[in-house]
């Protein structure tokens, strides 16, 4: 498709051709939303939520957008993405029956609702395309502004390709920085804080950014006046309008309905935005949404009938039609067979993708079929087994649910019959193919996976000093940023000052304010500069300043960057790393540990605990040669105590998922993790003089956790087990215990119960009381473990209180 309808540019039979091009693309989404919504309202789909209404704009959006690009938007983009050759009415089709084939729901392979849209940047084994030479869409979200974040990332590494050196040789990501980020938003979701955020940090950064407002006057049933002060997003954002001698955004505002209006108006922005590298906000109203918002609900229900009548007179196709039929592009009559041509286009399409969505579940029905008959044959209960067959034969269209509920249901029929084997080995045969089609990808599966990294030690002279650890991780960053030309970091103080505790002291200085930045006190969009900028083939480390500021981060994190390979099949990363650091201090809001929310929430992210900063560079240098985002939590109170210097510093790596034995002892296994080793090493010590012998073993990273279950060893060795964490009672210490007891099977080797020790359940209290009476104390360690062993021991240890 051409970037201009331009009359200038155009023959005006060029030019008739491409508009009605464009209404043969605009009248196709419309009529797969359509009969989108009765596929699911007949039950075939689950839910629909579709782009009828917005068709027109969408449009012209995909003229201005150029290979190279990057889409951040919401569910309603199907047109957009049917103009820019990325979607077709099978895979449409396919996306809202939920098929878990990639070759048929590219978007998805089945794990999002439809309405969900997503291109893919990497190849079947991980390995990135060019994404200069197609057009990008980054994955949606459901989570109302949740692309906001990721689109300030996607805008801003055309700003770091454009002005930073040494990475001329990226020719697979950026064409000189040149892309343009396009956004895209309904204009209730801009009342969430994240497009404020977003908003805000666009025009601080100035990145070449363009963001969508669609605007129809309603967020679900809630109309604009409840949404939006003076019911107007682009009135309200004026102030944000650029001028002479300030930073902020080109404002551009544009009905709904006027193609031609529509065209002009995303041309001029996507010139703006691509040559002058500054942000524009197009606001899109009198938009209408002629099937409400979902298939949840009928928009008749709190729409006013003039409003309806409204919305059927300014539909933007039925415009459209108007404005073709009076400048002579088509007649009234060919619009019509258009019309009637699609429509039997679009239901042909929907039965072909129903098709290949059906086959292989009713293939799979019948082989079990088959073998329900077989078994049946000889069973005491041939007629229930019949039964069984009979009912899953009756259904005309199974879902592979209804597969495995028979098949468990009638194993336990012939649980002491021959026909056991072969019911069970279809089960665990059919689980084991059908399983992965749910639940791959949650990590990456490249060559270049963390599994893929192998332990270098660091390496010390004879005569080195201990010097403060915060030195150890500046002098590291600096190795790294020599090395690797395409990493950045940025977050709060890290730029001017080098970061808080000094980790990063000189380097702004030595690499300029592109790789080592200060970032405003916007957690959220820190987070979504690395995603974006880790999308596009850059190594961001996004700074956040403390832990327990995570949480303005969390549902970013857990929303988008943890799901990202999941939700796209493998096909799109975000090598992110994410700099934090926490534990022990004092007050409530900086020494929280709140391990197990975030291990909870954010599955698909590695999560690394390093106990001192040697550890914690080595966790950097180990991720900078993988292809996944992670979590490095640094201990809070460890800036300034010493370590030593090593000799490799910036080659020295520190595996992921392994433990690490600091401590060998006979009689009880102690696990930790972070600043809590120090008081675990320091009662360790103190048990030693009273004859108890305990091992230590640092767990390193929570995600992974000990993949080569080397703290089982170290049960079935002492036979006794105390998990040691500050975070909640239930929090990260009972993921642990999960972890050794269960899947490692630890309870085979236990003489004494398993036992935690946590912080209480609140947040500290400030001042060192508070820290001591809030979190586990050596003394609290100490006398956790004489219990276990008076228990075991009473003669020798008899009870301390």
């Amino acid at each position: 498709m051409s970037n201009s309808v331009a009359k200038e540019t155009l023959s005006f039979q060029d030019f008739k051709t491409e508009v009605i091009n464009d209404y043969k693309i605009a009248i196709t989404s419309r009529e797969c939303s359509l009969l989108g919504r009765r596929e699911v309202l007949t039950g075939k789909a689950k839910f629909g939520i579709f782009g009828d209404g917005k068709e027109v704009p969408q449009l012209a959006l995909a003229k201005a957008f150029q290979n190279g690009d990057f889409r951040s938007g919401y569910y309603r983009d199907q047109t957009f993405m049917m103009a820019i050759g990325a979607l077709n009415i099978e895979q449409f089709f396919a996306g809202l029956y939920g098929h878990t084939d990639l070759n048929n729901d590219p978007m998805s392979a089945g794990r999002q609702m439809g309405g969900h849209f997503a291109t893919h940047s990497l190849d079947e084994n991980g390995n990135w395309n060019n994404l200069t030479a197609q057009k990008n869409s980054s994955a949606d979200i459901s989570p109302t502004a949740g692309q906001m974040p990721r689109l300030l990332g996607l805008a801003q590494a055309s700003k770091i390709f454009r002005n930073v050196s040494g990475l001329e040789n990226l020719t697979n990501f950026s064409n000189k920085g040149n892309e343009v980020a396009w956004g895209t938003i309904g204009n209730a979701s801009t009342s969430e804080g994240l497009f404020f955020e977003t908003i805000n940090a666009a025009g601080v950064l100035q990145v070449p950014m363009v963001m969508s407002v669609w605007d129809d006057e309603y967020g679900i049933s809630v109309h604009a006046k409840y949404q939006t002060t003076k019911e107007n997003i682009s009135e309200i954002l004026k102030g944000f309008q650029r001028e002479d001698g300030t930073n902020g955004y080109e404002i551009l505002r544009v009905k709904g309905w006027d193609y031609p209006a529509l065209v002009e108006t995303y041309q001029k922005a996507s010139k703006i935005a691509r040559t002058e590298h500054v942000p524009v906000l197009i606001h899109v109203n009198e938009l209408t949404q002629p099937q409400g918002h979902s298939t949840s609900g009928s928009h008749e229900r709190y729409k006013s009938k003039d409003r309806l009548e409204w919305e059927t007179e300014f539909d933007c196709l039925s415009q459209m039609k108007i404005w073709m039929i009076d400048n002579n592009i088509a007649t009234e009559e060919e619009i019509e067979e258009i019309d009637s041509a699609t429509k039997k286009e679009v239901l042909a399409g929907k039965k072909a993708a129903w098709a290949a969505f059906t086959a292989p579940i009713k293939a799979e029905q019948e082989e079990l079929i088959n073998i329900l008959q077989v078994v049946a044959a000889s069973s005491s209960n041939k007629v229930f087994l019949e039964k069984y067959s009979n009912d899953l034969a009756s259904l005309k269209e199974p879902i592979r649910k209804d597969l495995l509920i028979t098949a468990r249901k009638a194993l336990r029929l012939v649980i002491n019959e021959s026909g056991k084997s072969q019911l069970g080995n279809w089960i665990t045969n059919y689980t084991e193919k059908i399983q992965p089609k749910f639940s791959s990808h949650l990590h990456s599966q490249s060559d270049t996976n963390i599994y893929s990294v192998k332990e270098v030690k660091p390496t010390y002279d004879e005569t080195a000093e201990d010097v403060d650890a915060r030195l150890v991780l500046r002098d590291n960053f600096d190795a790294i940023f020599a090395k690797h030309p395409e990493t950045l970091i940025f977050g709060e103080d890290s730029g001017n000052i080098g970061d808080v505790n000094q980790g990063l002291e000189g380097m702004q200085e030595k690499y300029g304010e592109f790789r080592v930045a200060d970032a405003g006190i916007r957690e959220a969009t820190i987070l979504g500069q690395g995603i974006g900028m880790a999308m596009r083939g850059l190594r961001p480390i996004a700074e956040i300043q403390y832990l327990d500021y995570l949480l303005y981060a969390i549902q970013i994190m857990s929303d988008d960057l943890a799901t990202l390979q999941y939700r796209t099949h493998g096909r799109q990363k975000a090598p992110l790393i994410i700099r934090t650091r926490g534990h022990r201090l004092e007050g409530v809001w900086h020494s929280g540990s709140p391990m197990g929310m975030i291990i909870n929430a954010i599955r698909g992210i590695h999560v690394l605990v390093p106990r001192n900063m040697t550890k914690a560079a080595g966790f950097y240098n180990t991720l900078l040669e993988t292809d996944e985002p992670a979590l490095v939590i640094e201990c809070l109170n460890g800036y300034r105590l010493k370590e030593k210097m090593p000799t490799n510093i910036g080659e020295f790596k520190t595996p992921i998922g392994i433990v690490e034995t600091i401590k060998e002892g006979a009689d009880i296994t102690l696990v930790s993790y972070g600043s809590t080793l120090r008081l675990v090493e320091q009662a360790a010590k103190e048990l030693l003089e009273i004859g108890i012998d305990a091992e230590i073993i640092d767990v390193q990273s929570l995600l992974p956790f000990d993949i080569n279950h080397d703290i089982v060893k170290s049960v079935a060795k002492t036979n006794r087990l105390l998990v040691i964490d500050e975070d909640v009672p239930g929090g990260a210490s009972a993921y642990i215990l999960q972890e050794i007891i269960e899947n490692q099977k630890a309870y085979n080797h236990l003489d004494s119960e398993p036992q935690t020790l946590a912080s209480q359940a609140h947040r500290p209290a400030y001042g060192t009381d508070g820290d001591y009476f809030s979190k586990p104390s050596a003394e609290d360690i100490y006398e956790k473990v004489y219990a276990i062993m008076h228990e075991a021991n009473p003669l020798k240890f008899p009870s301390l209180y």
